[in-house]
């Protein structure tokens, strides 16, 4: 019981800086940035599929699956903002 509460105290606290950090980014760094985060869930994803094949109990399966399914959606999301962006600044193509 104690390393979940140990995880779950670490996971509220890398969501609070990560909102923190989120919410004082410019718009006009939002394209720069999605592509470092796309890296970085990326990773996410690996580590997930580790957790996951290495994971004993059910739960840990679960969170494991999970974990990858979130971080892929943030992967496929955020390529998907970031393609539609740079379309918006091809030239010939305006409306």
């Amino acid at each position: 019981m104690g390393e979940l509460m140990i995880g779950l105290y670490v996971f509220v606290l890398a969501v609070m800086v990560g909102f923190e950090v989120i919410t004082k980014v410019p718009p006009t760094l939002h394209t720069p940035l999605m592509s470092g985060a796309n890296a970085i869930s990326g990773i996410a994803v690996i580590g997930a599929l580790v957790v996951a094949a290495q994971a004993g109990e059910t739960t840990g399966q679960v969170l494991g699956v999970a974990a990858i399914v979130m971080a892929m959606v943030n992967v496929v999301g955020g390529f998907m903002v970031t393609d539609r962006m740079l379309e918006m600044f091809k030239p010939g193509q305006k409306k």
